[in-house]
């Protein structure tokens, strides 16, 4: 595909999504919550697809097609796990929601501060955020990189192609907020799914259909179709893989803080169900994509270079695919705006806030954004790497995040937990996780993803049975949590109300 295409295409969606960021704004973004939650106003079809645009993201039809280049159809299993782990949104949504609005909070680490009442947990959970969240921003970067690379055969370098998905993550967050991201996420999460489901039965056709593309695999290809395959999805890697991938939507503050930001109860069920309903579909055409490559071009050299030579290729039309690159590029950048306003709001509130006590909501809105450019130059640095496989990154970093789980799951559900606990379950399992990944990524032999949420509830569990508990504050913070299904119910009957009056 020809570089100028590439850059026509680029320059196309970028005027597109900004008349849409500049539409979104509605007055001046003056507070937090405005900034960061989006006044916790938005309704349940721009939720739905901003929530799924944020995480099936460059880790899916960059990270997922290539891990089944590579592994096979124990993708497919892996990517199912993180289905049946979206259930915490249900149980979770609601509780979150409830306290949220009731106490104010912006991020999830000072809902943790608050439950625990201690300014030292919201700090540890903000730092813990940064430390794994910033590898998982440079993976979507790292993703557009492998993206115009591989479609253009080079002619856009991947460092040139880092550069441009970090120039639009800073603009599109600085433009209004999470209002931008959203509405912008909205456009892409439509057009990504429609370009992306074309092009995976086009270049099926091209292939001489599914039975041709499956009769393909199972003659060249057998070890795709069985588990453990060519090795990858043995049961421990497996295990290592999911465990993290379930409690994603708990584990990372970038998806549970979209929890604070529905106008309503109604609206966070409408953002699940759309979510449901986008993700299966997108993972469907994601493994179908990786085994579409695997069948026509079997010898890459790298597993993430998948998808960029599928959409390359003469199985899909040029026009076709440039849409698809696009909307990729859209989702990682949505992704990494999502993780920046995030990880912002948190050093702003929850570290220099607290340390800083009395800082106005219009300072912590100032530090907010003056950070939100720095954590995007690391995580370019970060990309520059070049590390391999898309898919196990994101896993790695949701493995350093998984630690934080026990203290979430505890702060709804165990009255006993302790401000201490949160801080050596979060910090010692940190630090461990942390340790196991620098020295290559096992420990006796088990994977840490494994290790992750066991050492970190124990921890949790041990050290706060040790401690006193903050029952006061607990006890005020698990009413309110628990009453979120009454909440649910006066807002049916005041709907009904409203319905009968009219």
């Amino acid at each position: 595909m020809s570089e100028s295409m590439i850059w026509w295409s680029v320059g196309i969606y970028l005027i597109i999504a900004l008349a849409i960021a500049v539409l979104s704004r509605q007055g001046k973004a003056g507070d937090m919550s405005s900034y960061f939650l989006g006044d916790r106003q938005m309704n349940g079809f721009v939720s739905a697809l901003s929530y799924s645009a944020t995480t099936y993201s460059a880790f899916m039809m960059v990270g997922l097609a290539g891990l089944t280049y590579k592994g096979g159809v124990g993708a497919l299993g892996f990517e199912i796990v993180y289905f049946a782990g979206v259930s915490l949104v249900a149980i979770f949504g609601p509780k979150f929601w409830s306290v949220g609005k009731k106490f104010g909070f912006v991020t999830p680490s000072e809902m943790l501060g608050h439950r625990y009442n201690s300014k030292a947990v919201a700090v540890a959970v903000a730092l813990a955020s940064c430390l794994f969240l910033i590898p998982y921003a440079a993976v979507q970067l790292t993703g557009v990189g492998y993206l115009l690379q591989g479609m253009t055969d080079g002619a856009i370098s991947f460092t040139t192609g880092i550069l441009v998905a970090t120039a639009l993550a800073i603009f599109f967050s600085y433009v209004a907020g999470i209002r931008s991201v959203m509405w912008t996420d909205s456009l892409q999460a439509v057009m990504m799914v429609v370009a992306s489901t074309l092009v995976a039965l086009l270049a099926i056709s091209e292939l001489g259909g599914f039975k041709a593309l499956f009769h393909t695999l199972e003659t060249e290809h057998p070890q795709s179709l069985s588990v453990p395959g060519s090795g990858l999805f043995s049961f421990v890697t497996f295990l290592g893989l999911t465990i993290p991938w379930f409690f994603f939507a708990l584990s990372n503050p970038q998806v549970s803080q979209r929890l604070f930001m529905p106008s309503s109860l109604k609206a966070m069920r409408q953002m699940l169900i759309g979510f449901l309903v986008f993700g299966f579909i997108y993972t469907l055409v994601s493994i179908l994509w990786g085994f579409t490559a695997l069948a026509a071009f079997p010898d890459l050299a790298k597993a993430d270079l998948a998808t960029p030579t599928l959409l390359a290729s003469g199985l899909v039309p040029p026009v076709l695919g440039v849409i698809v690159m696009i909307g990729i590029m859209a989702a990682a950048v949505s992704t990494i705006d999502s993780i920046m306003l995030t990880l912002s709001s948190m050093l702003a509130r929850d570290v220099y806030a607290n340390v800083k006590p009395g800082t106005t909501e219009k300072r912590q809105l100032t530090i907010g954004k003056i950070v939100i450019p720095i954590i995007a130059i690391m995580a370019f640095a970060f990309a520059q790497l070049e590390l391999n496989l898309i898919a196990v990154l994101s896993v790695a970093a949701s493995s350093g995040l998984a630690v934080i789980v026990p203290a979430i799951i505890g702060a709804f559900y165990w009255r006993r937990g302790t401000a201490a606990g949160v801080l050596v379950s979060v910090v010692g399992g940190g630090l461990f996780i942390l340790f196991v990944y620098l020295n290559g990524g096992k420990f006796l032999g088990i994977p840490a993803g494994i290790w992750g949420v066991p050492l970190s509830t124990l921890l949790f569990i041990g050290t706060s049975l040790l401690t006193k508990a903050p029952t006061a504050v607990a006890d005020e913070f698990l009413h309110v949590a628990n009453n979120s299904r009454k909440a649910t119910q006066s807002e049916s009957s005041a709907a009904n109300l409203a319905a009968k009056g009219a």
